[in-house]
């Protein structure tokens, strides 16, 4: 590994591609069992937009979207293979991975106190999202995000509709976004959660509450996509 260019990557990712979200916190619901209950998030860092199709390429060397694009957000990816491509993001940029995975994916083990690149859990998601505010949209949703009404039917360049108070773009609309988090074990297995609403989906779906979930090995679709997060260090600050 040439050590000089992975200095280079990783300091491009740290400080033009991820955002400081504060510590605070977020309380959650569910509207299927009427459940709610509160999370306190500690500061992290986030991807300012999704995932590209183009970022996805040069760590993965891996095309798999159904809308091409170099700045289009990557899409037709499981939550496995987003796992994966954090694994990988980690290891080029000289970081620990945060999940150790079996060669038949059968389990995959989440280290949270790795350094390395990983998926944002739901809470942080969700409260990054709102970006410090309790509405369910942060803004005039034609204004920040693409869906049904606006999108012409198709995902579109990352970071073209107006961000929300924390420079996070493209977090309701464009593509849904996967989760860490399972679902609910004892009722799904080991289903995953995405957020945040696509291009395809009516008004009504394209809330920071929204919540969804499917197989993390088996789903995968043209509207479902996802963005990094990390932990927040003392050596890793955003300028």
């Amino acid at each position: 590994m040439n050590t000089a260019n992975t200095e280079i990557s990783f300091s491009s990712i740290i400080n033009d591609q991820m955002v400081e979200i504060p510590s605070g916190e977020i309380e959650l619901r569910d509207d299927r069992t009427k459940q709610k209950w509160t999370v306190q998030v500690n500061p992290f860092l986030l991807g300012k937009f999704p995932v590209t199709q183009e970022l996805y390429f040069d760590i993965t060397k891996e095309e798999p979207s159904t809308i091409k694009g170099n700045k289009y957000p990557v899409e037709t990816i499981t939550w496995n293979d987003a796992v994966i491509f954090c694994n990988k993001l980690s290891i080029q940029t000289g970081l620990n991975p945060c999940y150790a995975v079996t060669d038949e994916y059968e389990e995959i083990t989440f280290d949270k106190t790795a350094n390395g690149f990983r998926l944002p859990t739901e809470a942080e998601w969700e409260y990054a999202c709102k970006a410090g505010e309790t509405k369910i949209r942060y803004g005039e949703l034609n204004k920040i995000a693409w869906y049904k009404d606006n999108s012409s039917m198709t995902s579109h360049i990352v970071g073209q509709k107006e961000p929300n108070s924390w420079g996070l773009y493209d977090m309701l609309g464009n593509v849904w976004e996967w989760c860490s988090d399972i679902y609910d074990e004892t009722v799904y297995g080991s289903y995953r959660i995405f957020r945040g609403g696509g291009w395809a989906d009516e008004e009504r779906s394209v809330m920071a509450t929204t919540r969804r979930r499917s197989h993390p090995l088996k789903f995968k679709i043209d509207d479902l996509g996802f963005r990094i997060a990390r932990n927040k260090t003392e050596k890793t600050t955003n300028r």
